[in-house]
């Protein structure tokens, strides 16, 4: 018996393909917003691309769910065990119809990128190896498996920005690059934080590899480096003044996870106060967009 739509979307785990989705719509606002501001640009107002962000929306969020769904297929055995009610554990869906189906969605996200254009194509593409890559064996890689997801994650506003072109992917690094750091931080205190459970299931992750402590010096430098960065959308005029009133909440919230991490040794609420920063770092996005003066 084939499987539901509802449980295929639960593998793609399709809460997360929006946040995706959501987040790469934002990179394409943000980047039409620098570009129709500039007087060399040949890029006006009235000229938002609306067709366009439908695919890219689309796209986004059919990779992520490849993804999520490949990461499923490489993690059954775990699961099994810590989640036994994911759908290839429980039955739902067999092991070889979750590949096929993980498969046609990187297929079909990347086919639409490239009906965009061809940056977007590469991008797609190269995320979606990346991310078959991740789930088979940089999962399991210190370090590299921490970086991955923070560019995976950060690429979402890239994505969003190579819309148009070489110009957008240009507007919207500096974003990128806060986002890679803020999630970079947060996985390597996740990892932190599952400790007893991953070395009792033989896993291996920065901390069980150089310790607990160098770890989290090494997450509270990555985090700072983002509260250090974070006023420069401003400075280079890519967001407005309303960006640095929100932005700085969500330094507040990055300072507050560093400070749980190294003074009160609680991963646990680091990853929490990291969560809550990042969201607050969303915010200031949209607001440097809506309100730029």
């Amino acid at each position: 018996m084939s499987a539901s739509v509802r449980t295929y979307l639960e593998i793609m785990r399709y809460e997360n393909c929006l946040m995706a989705s959501f987040a790469a719509i934002i990179g394409t606002l943000i980047a039409f917003n620098i570009l129709a501001s500039n007087a060399s640009s040949s890029y006006s107002p009235g000229e938002f691309p609306l067709f366009y962000s439908v695919l890219i929306l689309l796209a986004v969020f059919l990779i992520s769910g490849a993804g999520n769904t490949i990461n499923d297929y490489f993690d059954v055995r775990i699961d099994s065990i810590n989640r036994p009610e994911r759908p290839i554990p429980s039955g739902r869906i067999k092991l070889k119809e979750a590949l096929y189906f993980s498969y046609l969605l990187f297929a079909f996200g990347t086919l639409l990128a490239f009906s965009i254009n061809l940056i977007c194509g590469i991008i797609a593409l190269f995320n979606s190896l990346l991310l078959i890559f991740y789930a088979k064996t940089l999962k399991g890689t210190p370090l590299l498996g921490n970086m991955s997801i923070g560019y995976l994650t950060g690429s979402s506003f890239l994505f969003g920005a190579s819309v148009f072109g070489l110009e957008g992917l240009k507007a919207l690094f500096v974003l990128f690059l806060l986002a890679a750091l803020a999630i970079t931080a947060r996985e390597i205190v996740k990892d932190i934080e599952d400790m007893e459970g991953d070395k009792m299931e033989g896993a291996d992750t920065l901390p069980l590899r150089v310790g607990a402590k160098k770890a989290s010096y090494l997450a509270a430098l990555i985090g700072f480096l983002a509260v250090v960065f974070s006023p420069l959308p401003y400075r280079l005029s890519i967001l407005g003044l309303h960006y640095l009133y929100f932005v700085l909440l969500a330094d507040l919230g990055f300072l507050a996870a560093i400070y749980q991490l190294l003074a009160r040794n609680n991963p646990t609420k680091s990853s929490k106060m990291f969560k809550i920063a990042m969201f607050f770092a969303l915010i200031a996005f949209i607001a440097g967009v809506i309100f730029p003066g």
